[in-house]
């Protein structure tokens, strides 16, 4: 066990609980460049640790009838091959010179995507869902979904073959594009939906890693000792806590470390995070402010308080 892989698992686990995301996006590129971790050693065993953390909030969800299964199946159709494909294509491409370059590119663009994801996702809340803020549930048009089962079982194959090459997309892309098919979805269906489907993926991509990849059992269980306790934290403050702060921080950090695992230097790393920084605030403002005043939400009476929008979290 390694101390200080269960206190990066601590801090990845709440972070996960209090903003859905899944722990790949974090967890991978810490491992990489905190610990030095190889980069097939890093997704196979994050890989492997996401099983363990994925049913406890699937079941939740289930009991709470919160998932639809029917799109649950649609997109297990087409993630679950593609999970294990992924791995496995993985493990024949190590033999090629270069291969750990390639490996992190890949990943810094998984981070890249990730990173957008966070961002249309909240976009998406502001204008489809009419919430100013970009944050919170709001109200369902339609109580049931028709599932299109093409585009539906295309972005499990998306989503899958993400997950078992590079570790990152089931809590990131998959939730976001969801969101993007379904618009419909209440917050709680999107997130069941998507936790529930994960199960079978991350068991795919387990699978695959376990047959072809590098799981280190010391590195995945040193992982789960903190990221499970973590991630129950992080759930507690997520009622309470702004999430969306943390949202947007979190797709600053994405972005820098997608681009330094992309070969940026880091002097041009520090410059975009910085511009990101300034600009994005500025420009989330200024298309909040055009929003609440094209569709009439700029009155008093019509806005809810800032600290409910706050304080409400997508989940």
């Amino acid at each position: 066990m390694d101390a200080g892989i269960a206190l990066a698992g601590l801090v990845v686990g709440i972070v996960v609980g209090l903003t859905g995301m899944g722990g790949g996006a974090l967890m991978t590129p810490v491992l990489v460049f905190f610990f030095r971790v190889d980069p097939l050693t890093a997704i196979s065993s994050d890989v492997v640790s996401s099983l363990f953390m994925k049913p406890a909030g699937a079941i939740v969800h289930i009991v709470r009838k919160t998932a639809n299964l029917e799109l649950v199946l649609w997109l297990c159709i087409g993630s679950v091959p593609a999970a294990f494909l992924g791995a496995m294509v993985v493990d024949h491409l190590k033999v090629i010179p270069g291969f750990e370059q390639l490996l992190l590119a890949m990943l810094g663009v998984a981070l890249l995507l990730a990173a957008s994801g966070l961002i249309i996702r909240s976009w998406f809340q502001m204008t489809r869902k009419r919430l100013p803020w970009g944050e919170g549930p709001a109200p369902m048009t339609s109580a049931d979904v028709q599932v299109r089962r093409l585009p539906t079982v295309l972005l499990g194959v998306l989503g899958g073959a993400m997950v078992g090459m590079t570790s990152v997309g089931a809590g990131s892309l998959i939730l976001t594009l969801l969101l993007v098919l379904y618009p419909q979805l209440k917050p709680s269906q999107l997130v069941g939906t998507d936790l529930v489907q994960a199960v079978p993926l991350v068991a795919a991509a387990s699978l695959g890693h376990l047959m072809f990849g590098q799981v280190s059992l010391g590195i995945t269980g040193s992982m789960l000792l903190g990221a499970i306790p973590g991630a129950f934290i992080g759930a507690q403050i997520s009622s309470r806590a702004p999430g969306g702060i943390i949202r947007r921080a979190l797709a600053v950090l994405l972005m820098a470390s997608g681009l330094k695992l992309l070969g940026m230097p880091t002097a041009g790393v520090l410059a975009a995070g910085a511009a990101a920084i300034v600009a994005g605030p500025l420009a989330w403002a200024i298309l909040r402010h055009r929003y609440s005043f094209t569709h009439g939400t700029h009155s008093p009476r019509n806005r809810a308080p800032a600290d409910d929008l706050e304080s409400i979290d997508d989940p």
